[in-house]
C-alpha cells in the first residue's frame, strides 16, 4: 500500500471497493417516478419486498430512489422495474453508458428533476393566476348591490369556467395518481387531495347545473369553486417549495460531483493532447501543471508538487507529493508540475467511490424511522374513515338548513389537512443533509444506522498506533556528545541513511530535510542487518545503528553518553547511536510521535461527556507515557491483535455504547464488534469495510466531527418527527370540527391546505439548517 508521509498533513490512501452485499446477492438502485408521500414510498417498498428473489428493499422519498438487494438467479433488473410499475409507479432508466458512470447518471437525474420542477412551477402559476380571480368573484354574493347586476346562475357558470383549467391542468397529477392508486388498491396523499377537492367541485357542479333540485330539498345551491382552486394552488405552492428544498438536501453530493475535472492533458504518441475525461483510460500518462485539477486517480511518475486534497479529506494543508505517491482526481495541484500514470477511471476513482458511498448512506433507513413508517402505512385509509365519519356526524347533528355545507366543509378539511408528507420527509431529508455535510468534512457515513448509533456513543476506544500517534517513527531528540553541532553532523548522517530503506533511516532523513543543510554523498555503504548501517562521507567513516553495531566495531561509550541513552530509553524511545571515526558523535531518539491534534480532539470528546479509552500492544510504561501526554485516564496495554475485539466486548459488558477507532487490518474484528466502528483514512481497505464511518484523514478531530454531526442530525430528526406527529394529531380533530361546539370555530378547507403545505416545508427547512453545520476542529 502506498502512503505519502509529510510533516504537514496526513496521507490519503486509495479506497477499496464499497462493502459487498450479502454473499450471492447484488444491489440495484432504481430512480422511482410518481411518489408524492410516505404512503407511496411504502407501497413501492412493499411491492419490491414481495418480489421473489428480493432480500431487502429500501425506498427513499427524499431522493426518490429505491435500493434493492436481490438474488440475480431469481430476479433481474427488468423484474424489479416491472414490480414497481405494477404498483402504479414509474422507473426511469439511464442509457447503459450513462448508468455505468455514477457522476454522469446523477447529472442526468438532476436535469430530469430540473425539467419536472419547471413543469410544476407552471402548473402552480396557472392555479394562482386563476385562484386570484375566482376568490373575489366568489365573494360577490356578500355585496347585494353587485349581485343585483349579475344573476347567481351566470356567476356560477363563470366560476366553473375559471375552475376547470385549475382542475384539469394544474391539479391533473393528483387525480391521475389517485386513479392509479385506486386501480392498484392503494391510497396516498394524492388520494386525499383528489377526494377532497373532487368532492367540493362535484357538489359545486351539481349546484350550478341543477340548482332547482337543491331548492326542492330546502337547500341553498352554494358553490365551492374557490375552495377547489385555492386548495390546489396552495398544495402546489407547498410542492414547489418542497421541490426546491429537496434539491438543496443533496447539495453536498452535487458539490462533490462538480469537482470532477472535465478535461485531461494526456501524452499520446509522444504528444500532449487535451482529451475529455471520458476518453482517458487506465495506463495513460497525464501531465498536470500548477493550478490545474488532477484529472483522475494515479501514481506520480516524475516531478513533485504540493496538492490540495481538502475537497476529499477536509484537510486544509496541501500534501507534498513525489514520484511513487498516489494522486486523486478532483484534487488541486498547487506549486509544481508532474506526470502521473492513470490507475483508476470513471466509477472506480476515489471521488466516484465517495459519491457512491454517500448516496448509499442517503438511501438507507434509520431505525428511528420505523415508527413513522408504521403510521404512514395505515395513515391514508384512517384519514378517509375519519373524514367520512365527520361528514356523517355533521349531517346528522347540524341544523337542517346548514347540514350539507357544514358536513362538506368538515369532510374536505379533514382530507386536506392530513399530511403524511411531513412524516415521510422527517427522517430522510435530515439524513441526506447530514451525510452530505459529513462528506464535506471528510467523514464518510456508511448508512443511517451508523449515524443513529454514533449519536448514542458513551465510550470511544482508540487504537494507539496510527490513531493517537502517527504510526511512523519520527526523530524526537538529537543529542551531540563530542561538542560538534547538529548542523554539521546531520548532513553526514543523512547521507548514510539515504542509502538505507529502514523506517528508522527514513525518520532520520525526514528530520535532516526539515532542518535544511547541504546534501552530501555516501560511498562504500554497507547495511548491517538488524543492527544499522555504515558508509564513508567526506572521507570520514560513519556508523549509525544500535548498541550492538557499536560493540561489534569496538566503539566505547562514555558514562555520560550511557546515562543520556538510558534516559531516552526510559521515555519509551528507540536510540540510534552515531559514531564518526570510531567515536560516538551523537544519540538520536526516535519514537512514534503523538499527532498534534490528538490531545485537543480527546479533550473535546471528554468535554462532551464521552469516556476516551486507549488500547495498545505496547508495554505498560510506553502506554502510560502516551496516555499521560494526551490526557487519557484509562488504557489497556500489551493487547494482542487477536484480543482487541475482546476488549470492546469488555467495555460493552459494562453497559457502554462503544465506538472503536482504528486503521489496521488487525483492527477489523474490533471495528465490527463495536457498536460503531470508525476507520482512519490512512488505514487499510479491510478496516474501512468493517467500519460504519470512514474518516478521510488520519486525524482524531474527524471522530469529534462524526459524533457531533451525528448528534445534531439525530436531534433534527427527532424535532421533525415530533412536529409531524403533533401537527397531524392536532390538525385532524380541529379540521373535523371538534372545537365548533365550544368556540364556534370551524376550519376552512383553504386554511387546512395552507397548514398542510406549511407542515412539509417546515420539516424540510428544519433539515436544511444542518447545512450551516461547522465542525469543531
Amino acid at each position: 500500500m502506498e502512503t505519502t508521509h509529510h510533516h504537514q498533513s496526513a496521507p490519503l490512501v486509495p479506497m477499496g471497493p464499497p462493502p459487498a452485499p450479502t454473499a450471492g446477492t447484488e444491489t440495484a438502485t432504481l430512480n422511482i417516478e410518481g411518489m408524492t408521500c410516505a404512503s407511496c414510498s411504502n407501497f413501492v417498498e412493499k411491492a419490491l419486498s414481495r418480489t421473489p428473489g428480493v432480500k431487502s428493499a429500501t425506498v427513499n422519498l427524499a431522493s426518490e430512489k429505491a435500493t434493492i438487494e436481490y438474488l440475480p438467479g431469481q430476479v433481474d433488473r427488468a423484474g424489479l422495474k416491472a414490480a414497481v410499475e405494477q404498483a402504479g409507479y414509474g422507473v426511469h432508466e439511464s442509457s447503459p453508458a450513462v448508468a455505468a458512470n455514477v457522476l454522469a447518471s446523477d447529472e442526468e437525474l438532476d436535469a430530469r428533476k430540473a425539467a419536472a420542477y419547471q413543469t410544476l412551477k407552471r402548473r402552480f402559476q396557472v392555479a394562482v393566476a386563476l385562484a386570484v380571480v375566482i376568490m373575489p368573484l366568489s365573494m360577490l354574493m356578500l355585496w347585494p348591490a353587485m349581485m343585483s347586476r349579475i344573476s347567481t346562475p351566470v356567476l356560477n357558470y363563470v366560476l366553473l369556467a375559471l375552475t376547470l383549467p385549475v382542475l384539469l391542468y394544474s391539479g391533473r397529477e393528483f387525480y391521475v395518481s389517485a386513479w392509479n392508486g385506486l386501480t392498484h388498491r392503494t391510497a396516498s396523499m394524492d388520494t386525499l387531495i383528489a377526494v377532497g377537492t373532487g368532492a367540493a367541485f362535484l357538489y359545486s357542479l351539481a349546484a350550478t347545473l341543477i340548482p332547482h333540485w337543491f331548492m326542492q330539498h330546502g337547500l341553498m345551491p352554494e358553490v365551492y369553486y374557490d375552495t377547489t382552486a385555492t386548495i390546489i394552488a396552495l398544495i402546489l405552492l407547498g410542492k414547489v417549495l418542497e421541490s426546491r428544498a429537496k434539491s438543496k438536501t443533496s447539495a453536498a453530493i452535487k458539490a462533490l460531483m462538480g469537482l470532477q475535472a472535465r478535461m485531461a492533458r494526456v501524452v499520446r504518441n509522444g504528444q500532449e493532447v487535451d482529451l475529455p475525461i471520458e476518453q482517458v483510460v487506465v495506463g495513460d500518462e497525464v501531465v498536470v501543471r500548477p493550478g490545474e485539477k488532477v484529472a483522475t486517480d494515479g501514481t506520480i511518475l516524475t516531478g513533485n508538487s504540493a496538492v490540495d486534497e481538502s475537497m476529499l479529506t477536509g484537510e486544509s494543508l496541501p500534501v507534498e507529493k513525489k514520484a511513487g505517491d498516489n494522486v486523486f482526481g478532483a484534487t488541486l495541484n498547487k506549486t509544481g508540475s508532474f506526470r502521473f500514470r492513470v490507475s483508476k477511471v470513471g466509477a472506480e476513482t476515489m471521488l466516484s467511490q465517495i459519491v457512491k458511498l454517500v448516496e448509499e448512506a442517503q438511501g438507507s433507513r434509520a431505525p428511528i424511522q420505523q415508527l413513522a413508517d408504521k403510521v404512514s402505512a395505515v395513515f391514508v385509509p384512517v384519514v378517509i374513515m375519519i373524514a367520512i365519519a365527520t361528514f356523517v356526524v355533521w349531517f346528522d347533528l347540524a341544523p337542517e338548513a346548514s347540514r350539507v355545507p357544514l358536513a362538506l366543509v368538515g369532510f374536505v378539511a379533514v382530507l386536506i389537512i392530513a399530511c403524511p408528507c411531513a412524516l415521510g420527509l422527517a427522517t430522510p431529508t435530515a439524513i441526506m443533509v447530514g451525510t452530505g455535510k459529513g462528506a464535506e468534512h471528510g467523514v464518510l457515513i456508511r448508512n443511517a444506522e451508523a449515524l443513529e448509533k454514533a449519536e448514542k456513543v458513551t465510550t470511544v476506544l482508540l487504537d494507539k498506533t496510527g490513531t493517537i500517534t502517527r504510526g511512523e517513527p519520527s526523530v524526537t531528540d538529537f543529542l551531540t556528545t563530542n561538542g560538534d553541532t547538529p548542523a554539521h553532523l546531520l548532513p553526514l548522517l543523512a547521507a548514510v541513511e539515504r542509502q538505507s530503506e529502514h523506517p528508522l533511516a527514513e525518520a532520520v532523513v525526514r528530520y535532516a530535510d526539515t532542518q535544511g543543510g547541504s546534501r552530501l554523498t555516501a560511498t562504500a555503504f554497507q547495511a548491517y542487518e538488524g543492527r544499522g548501517a555504515g558508509a564513508t562521507v567526506d572521507g570520514q567513516v560513519i556508523l549509525l545503528g544500535n548498541r550492538r553495531l557499536l560493540s561489534e566495531h569496538n566503539v566505547v561509550l562514555s558514562t555520560d553518553t550511557e546515562q543520556q541513552a538510558m534516559q531516552l530509553l526510559s521515555q519509551a524511545k528507540t536510540v540510534l547511536y552515531a559514531a564518526i571515526g570510531g567515536h560516538v558523535a551523537a544519540l538520536i531518539g526516535v519514537a512514534d510521535t503523538v499527532r498534534e491534534s490528538s490531545r485537543a480532539a480527546i479533550q473535546a470528546m471528554q468535554a462532551d461527556g464521552i469516556e476516551v479509552v486507549m488500547m495498545t500492544g505496547d508495554n505498560q510504561q510506553t502506554a502510560a507515557k502516551v496516555a499521560e501526554q494526551v490526557g487519557i485516564k484509562r488504557y489497556f496495554a500489551e493487547v494482542l491483535p487477536a484480543d482487541k475485539a475482546v476488549k470492546v466486548k469488555e467495555l460493552q459488558a459494562e453497559g457502554r455504547v462503544v465506538a472503536m477507532v482504528g486503521d489496521g487490518i488487525n483492527d477489523a474484528p474490533a471495528l465490527a464488534q463495536a457498536d460503531i466502528g470508525l476507520a482512519m483514512g490512512g488505514g487499510t481497505d479491510v478496516a474501512m469495510e468493517a467500519a460504519g464511518i470512514t474518516l478521510m484523514r488520519s486525524d482524531l478531530q474527524g471522530v469529534v466531527t462524526a459524533i457531533d454531526l451525528s448528534r445534531q442530525t439525530m436531534r433534527t430528526i427527532k424535532q421533525n418527527l415530533f412536529f409531524a406527529f403533533v401537527y397531524n394529531t392536532l390538525g385532524i380533530p380541529i379540521a373535523a370540527g371538534l372545537l365548533y361546539p365550544f368556540t364556534g370555530w370551524l376550519l376552512s378547507p383553504m386554511l387546512a391546505a395552507a397548514a398542510m403545505a406549511l407542515s412539509s416545508v417546515s420539516v424540510l427547512t428544519n433539515s436544511l439548517r444542518l447545512r450551516g453545520y461547522k465542525h469543531s476542529a
